[in-house]
């Protein structure tokens, strides 16, 4: 240990606090803040959020985390900590850095089994007795170059974690300003900066490993903790029990094919299952709009979406009429390109009306709009909730062009299109509600993308179906899609038939719907009952 490194342990001192000067005052977390990690995760913020991890998670290196009884995802997440040397409220960035008094390791464990129940909050899925392990050492501030720190994290030996404050989206100075404007950094307080591409599951048995380094100069040490099988069980009576899916899954593992998921989803049965796991563990709340985005939910398999292309749109409408379900079209919307048939998957994104000082706060920079333009993907279909207000676009060619280079499907608004003629020619289908020439800031502020809306009189959520033609679109819930499409090509099956019958001649009574006689007839050309 050179003199840049401080060993922080003290005799009789608490063991969960031995690399620190004490027993910290605030623990704050940062969500996504790598570049690496928002790419892997598929959104970029515009800007840092944050969320709480008490005290009495905080652990030495060399102790244990328990997975608890009856849960399967507890992931790591190396990190570079940076701990608090004199009070900072209300500093600016250039002055931000010298409150900073040290710099060390720490692993922001997270239990995804317990994601959604928390809400965004990460109060359990984080919280956990153990889930913060930090040190060994602690850096002197005052000696490195905050742009210049590593992050690697081992486990089992194998390097998973590599990266350097280089590739943060919000440098520290930034991140301390920023929290020191809502309240007073206190001596000692710690801030966890978010963890890099590569977080995974650690079973019980693996060891986890994290080390904060200047390349060739001082290091925090290795961070070492061992994960064992916890033994009890959460008690149902007290509150929610852990659960997971395959998002969860997907997100812990870092991919599907980490969690040995298949590459692509063959049904949309759980396609509203993003929902229940809006709030992940690097995430914000999905009510902290607008800085909130993730994935639409499982993609169509080819086989259905060759079902629903082949189905008009009227066709759809009668069997969701028949399962209870009228309020499911998107009305007041007409397409750009009559002749083409739009079937993907929704990706929403919401608009408030005008109010000039939030159109000040949101609507500049890499907005709500533009995030959900860069993270639409093969596809989907960019729905957008403009409140049926044409005064305005809610899109111009450039972000037509964006979506259709990302594979977008289509997409679908109630407000207006700019450049009308531009967006038409970039060839992705549109379906707006009319062209206008001004700009979005002249009746819209970009608030948030990734949550349930409402478009043209109806609601869509990520993940539901929508099917397009020249008579609108509709809204298919995913569970039902499969089983709607195949009623629905049934009946055009039938009518095909009836329509040739009337051409022949034939009464359209008793025939247009058939009666027992016409039905028999039908059935025996058709082998048998239907």
């Amino acid at each position: 240990m050179d003199d840049t490194t401080t060993d922080a342990a003290s005799p009789g001192s608490d063991p969960r606090f031995a690399a620190l000067p004490g027993r910290p005052g605030k623990v704050i977390a940062i969500h996504l803040s790598f570049a690496s990690r928002a790419d892997q995760r598929g959104r970029r913020p515009q800007h840092p959020s944050y969320f709480f991890k008490p005290s009495s998670s905080l652990a030495p290196s060399g102790a244990t985390i328990e997975r608890p009884a009856g849960t399967e995802l507890l992931a790591y997440e190396g990190e570079i900590a940076l701990v608090i040397g004199s009070p900072a409220r209300r500093v600016s960035p250039a002055e931000a850095w010298s409150h900073v008094g040290w710099v060390t390791a720490a692993n922001d464990f997270g239990l995804y089994d317990l994601r959604a129940n928390d809400k965004g909050s990460n109060v359990r899925s984080k919280g956990g007795d153990g889930y913060t392990p930090i040190g060994p050492a602690l850096l002197d501030a005052r000696s490195v170059d905050p742009s210049n720190l590593r992050v690697r994290t081992w486990r089992n030996g194998e390097i998973v974690q590599d990266d350097s404050s280089a590739g943060m989206i919000f440098p520290f100075a930034q991140l301390v300003a920023d929290l020191s404007q809502h309240f007073t950094l206190e001596t000692g307080d710690v801030i966890l900066t978010g963890t890099p591409a590569g977080s995974s599951v650690a079973a019980p048995g693996d060891v986890v490993e994290v080390e904060v380094d200047v390349p060739g100069g001082p290091t925090s040490g290795r961070l070492v903790t061992t994960v064992v099988q916890g033994g009890i069980s959460f008690d149902p009576s007290l509150g929610s029990l852990p659960a997971v899916d395959d998002l969860q899954r997907t997100e812990a593992w870092g991919s599907r094919e980490a969690a040995r998921l298949p590459a692509e989803p063959v049904s949309p049965e759980s396609g509203d299952s993003p929902q229940s796991g809006r709030s992940g563990t690097d995430s914000p709340d999905p009510g902290a709009s607008p800085d909130s985005g993730s994935a639409s939910g499982p993609r169509l398999s080819p086989e259905l979406r060759a079902k629903l292309a082949a189905v008009p749109v009227a066709g759809l409408s009668a069997q969701l009429r028949r399962r209870g379900l009228d309020n499911v079209t998107i009305d007041g919307v007409h397409p750009l390109h009559p002749g083409a048939k739009l079937v993907g998957t929704a990706r929403t994104l919401r608009f408030v009306p005008l109010r000039e000082d939030l159109f000040q706060s949101h609507g500049g920079g890499y907005n709500a709009q533009k995030r959900a333009f860069d993270a639409v993907g093969d596809g989907e279909v960019i729905v957008i909730e403009a409140r049926g207000e044409t005064g305005s676009g809610t899109l111009g060619d450039i972000l037509a062009l964006r979506a259709h280079a990302r594979g977008a499907a289509g997409i679908v608004t109630d407000g207006g299109v700019r450049d009308a003629d531009a967006v038409t020619a970039v060839g992705i289908p549109v379906y707006t509600a009319g062209a206008h020439p001004a700009v979005l800031g002249r009746k819209h502020v970009p608030w948030d993308h990734d949550v349930t809306i409402g478009c043209g009189g109806t609601t869509v959520q990520p993940g539901d179906v929508i099917v397009g033609d020249a008579d609108g679109v509709i809204v298919i819930p995913p569970a039902l899609a499969e089983e709607v499409a195949d009623a629905a090509l049934a009946q055009e099956e039938e009518d095909a038939w009836i329509a040739q019958r009337v051409a022949e001649g034939h009464p359209i009574d008793g025939l247009f719907p058939m009666n027992g006689e016409w039905r028999a007839r039908f059935e025996a050309e058709h082998g048998g009952s239907r």
